[in-house]
């Protein structure tokens, strides 16, 4: 037998168990549906406190619209926003402070300094959930909203959150929300990088009780309050670089959790150049393969084998390894689609896959190849070295 038979026959296998048993991750949904206006409160009850903590660090250029989103919310219920400042240095909190907020909903506080074990954004987090838990000490029915400062809600995206987690008893509701999609490096590699977070964690696989896989897109998180403080608050994950992943896979041990993509939230963070997309890539590739050489060497292979094996063997293999080889693109190609049409571009696109996954490849090998040369995570001027994502992992 030829390696090139050997390999497009085991690659073929490979795709056949992803497309068949791999909790549907090429599928379009799940979709959070937005909810219809000025909907009854769940049950016969009354909608609960939503306390909105958005940690921002130099977020001059979005802080703006996306507190203005929030604050524009129509949640039939009480809701306050807590921006936490951390330590920017382009004037963010005046920025927020400045913004008009008729209805009070609004507080702006000044992350103090970071303790030792904690990554920056946990750590400006915690300080907005004490700061909401102080103003509304005794709500025993509320929740948290986690949301970066790069987020833009429709006016219904709170409801929405909080319908499906009263209706269906959820301790977490998390998106993952419109990324930005503009530029050449954008529509290449964005849509990539949705596709392969769903190939880590199938959506449907989080979804489902019985199963182990939890996840959450850090961008929008809501959590029960009383759920977040059974696991310990979020000190219990100060020190963890994948910090939404940490959260998701705490919270499922004791409860369902849901993750799924938004019609109602888009990010408007730019990523203008390939280099911006690799940096973000880079910065916590490694840390998802708990900082080892093995795992990053069966990651390669594995992305090799999966990716780069059948279009091998498509263009320059012969008999069967060329059949076997180009039905085992046929469904990797296939596969993409239902991410490219979420995203509204051609299928034309799905045919650079290859490529594409040999980018973010080269990313990871540069996010390890950045751990072992002590520069460990880096994200908004500080450079992390934690140990404390194993678990996410």
């Amino acid at each position: 037998m030829s390696v090139a038979l050997l390999l497009s026959g085991v690659s073929l296998l490979v795709w056949v168990g992803l497309i068949a048993g791999h909790g549907r991750f090429w599928s379009a949904g799940p979709v959070l549906t937005p909810e219809p206006a000025a909907p009854m409160p769940p049950a016969g009850s009354a909608w609960p406190l939503v306390s909105v903590v958005v940690p921002a660090r130099d977020e001059a250029d979005s802080i703006e619209a996306a507190l203005g989103s929030l604050l524009r919310q129509d949640y039939p219920g009480p809701m306050r926003v807590v921006l936490v400042d951390d330590d920017s240095a382009d004037g963010t909190g005046a920025l927020a402070r400045a913004l008009p907020d008729p209805q009070g909903r609004l507080r702006v506080i000044a992350a103090r300094a970071r303790p030792p074990g904690w990554s920056g954004k946990l750590w400006a987090v915690s300080q907005g959930v004490a700061e909401a838990r102080r103003l509304a000490p005794g709500e025993a029915e509320s929740f948290v909203l986690l949301c970066d400062a790069d987020i833009v809600h429709e006016p219904a995206h709170l409801t929405t959150l909080v319908a499906k987690a009263l209706r269906d008893r959820l301790d977490q509701v998390s998106e993952m929300v419109e990324l930005r999609c503009e530029s050449a490096p954008e529509r290449a590699l964005v849509p990539a990088f949705v596709f392969f977070f769903q190939l880590l964690y199938p959506f449907h696989r989080v979804n489902d009780p019985r199963s182990r896989v939890a996840a959450a897109a850090g961008g929008t998180i809501l959590v029960r309050r009383a759920a977040l403080e059974r696991i310990g608050g979020i000190e219990s994950l100060k020190g963890a670089l994948i910090d939404d992943v940490t959260l998701a896979t705490r919270l499922k041990r004791f409860g369902p959790v849901w993750l799924g993509h938004s019609m109602l939230a888009r990010s408007i963070r730019p990523y203008p150049r390939p280099v911006d997309i690799w940096r973000m890539v880079a910065r916590t590739a490694y840390v998802q393969l708990r900082f080892s050489p093995l795992l990053l060497a069966g990651t390669v292979l594995g992305m090799g084998l999966v990716w780069m094996v059948p279009l091998g063997c498509l263009l320059f293999a012969h008999g069967w390894a060329r059949g076997l080889g180009a039905a085992a693109w046929v469904l990797s190609t296939g596969s993409f689609l239902p991410t490219l049409r979420r995203f509204r571009l051609s299928p034309a696109w799905a045919l650079l896959l290859p490529a594409i996954a040999l980018f973010y490849t080269l990313a990871t090998l540069g996010s390890a190849f950045d751990h072992h040369r002590g520069r460990g995570v880096v994200w908004k001027n500080r450079a992390y070295r934690g140990e404390g994502d194993a678990s996410a992992a």
